[in-house]
């Protein structure tokens, strides 16, 4: 009896010391520390360690941006295509299964075969022109580009059709399910990922101000958004990121839109972001900005208080639109990052990946960007681009559709009619 007494106390004493083992003094929540029953992240102990590291990662992240915005369009391309493999890789290993893969050999190149295959489609569309610009000095490379060009969508279904024909002869009986998820998955990606995320590249070459100020809101948002709610969040604003707090929500989205309507200023004084580029080389650029770039002058008078000490102002016509793009990106665009939350709550997964040190893997950072290079992609084409056509528009689809021979054919017949119209109406332009 004293031994079964004994060996009991001892089984309710290591119980006891378990259970006291799992409350250490960083996980006890006091009254102070509750917010609507959610842990408030002022509250946590650790929270200094975790914003350093943050930050840090923040100050490279941002250094690097910078030095590639300096280095050319070109360069930033490239980032966006390294920045796409890489959540694609993230999200390829979601659902990925090792012992599954073993019966499949080779079955991940079929994910990678579809990948490319949208992007070869994709920036096909998006830099056609820029690619014939680049090449036009270049007789043979000119006419085999513009051919490359001409059947390009024929080439990307073929290519297509030969990744649907390659997944039917590698489905195999005990793995039916797996595959046909995997090619719904891929899919998805390309879809979601792939698709929005590309817009970047086709605002890059409209003028490196229509991706460089939607992307800068957002990480202004970001900052913004976590500083608020650090120090001052208490009160929880979804229950998909529980972090995430109404200050923070506020307080980020009234930063936002006051710097997207300076920056918008700043970023307009240079030829360097305001003027598109038309080809694939990296060289300065040179080019009349448009009205839209212009400061025009509003006069306040009445409107200003007698203090005031600037009745005269000068702004730039893009600032208003800037207040459109910095309204989307604080309370829209967000909630990209509300869904990749929930996405990650359904796969039970804090982040996609670990690339980043105190912010996760690349898809983490980027959920809200692809969101806002739509965005501003479909603003940009909606409310700045001219509708009318132009010289540019005309010879770019003339560049596209026709060939070499066509083209000078078109040259010929052009001169011919304006050698008539000289003869005919004496005009002075053709003397």
């Amino acid at each position: 009896m004293e031994k079964e007494a004994s060996s009991s106390s001892d089984v309710s004493a290591s119980h006891v010391g378990r259970v006291r083992n799992r409350k250490r003094p960083n996980e006890v929540m006091t009254d102070g520390n509750k917010a609507n029953g959610q842990t408030l992240l002022v509250s946590d102990r650790n929270k200094y360690k975790s914003m350093l590291i943050r930050t840090y990662s923040t100050v490279w992240m941002i250094g690097g941006f910078a030095f590639l915005v300096y280095m050319g369009h070109l360069y930033i391309w490239a980032m966006v295509v390294v920045i796409q493999i890489f959540m694609a890789t993230e999200l390829f290993n979601l659902l990925r299964k090792s012992s599954e893969e073993k019966q499949l050999p080779g079955f991940r190149l079929l994910n990678w075969h579809f990948f490319f295959t949208a992007m070869l489609f994709t920036y096909g569309r998006f830099l056609s022109r820029e690619l014939v610009n680049t090449v036009s000095s270049d007789h043979l490379l000119y006419k085999l580009v513009s051919g490359l060009i001409k059947y390009q969508m024929f080439i990307c279904y073929f290519l297509y059709i030969s990744g649907f024909v390659w997944f039917i002869l590698t489905l195999k009986k005990k793995t039916y399910k797996y595959q046909f998820k995997q090619y719904a998955w891929t899919h998805m990606i390309l879809l979601t990922v792939f698709a929005q995320s590309s817009f970047t590249v086709a605002n890059i070459f409209e003028g490196m101000f229509w991706f460089l100020l939607p992307a800068s809101l957002i990480v202004i948002n970001d900052i913004a958004a976590y500083l608020f709610g650090f120090f001052l969040g208490r009160t929880p604003l979804i229950k998909l990121s529980p972090k995430k707090t109404w200050e923070g929500f506020i307080g980020a989205s009234v930063t936002t839109i006051i710097s997207a309507f300076l920056l918008a200023n700043v970023m307009g004084r240079f030829q360097w972001f305001t003027c598109p580029r038309k080809d694939l080389s990296t060289g300065w650029l040179q080019c009349d900005p448009g009205p839209m770039f212009k400061p025009e002058h509003y006069y306040l008078g009445d409107w200003a208080p007698h203090w005031f000490p600037w009745k005269d102002v000068f702004l730039m016509p893009v600032q208003w639109h800037a207040l459109a793009l910095g309204l989307f990106a604080s309370i829209i665009a967000p909630f990209g990052g509300f869904f990749a939350s929930g996405f990650k709550r359904a796969f039970k997964i804090k982040d996609f990946g670990d690339s980043i040190p105190g912010h996760g893997g690349i898809t983490d950072r980027m959920d809200c960007q692809m969101v806002m290079a739509v965005f501003a992609y479909i603003y940009h084409q909606s409310f700045i681009s001219p509708h009318n056509f132009s010289v540019d528009a005309i010879l770019d689809q003339i560049l596209r559709i026709l060939t070499y021979e066509e083209q000078r054919n078109l040259y010929e017949q052009l001169g011919e009619m304006l050698g008539n119209l000289c003869k005919a109406d004496k005009l002075s332009a053709c003397l």
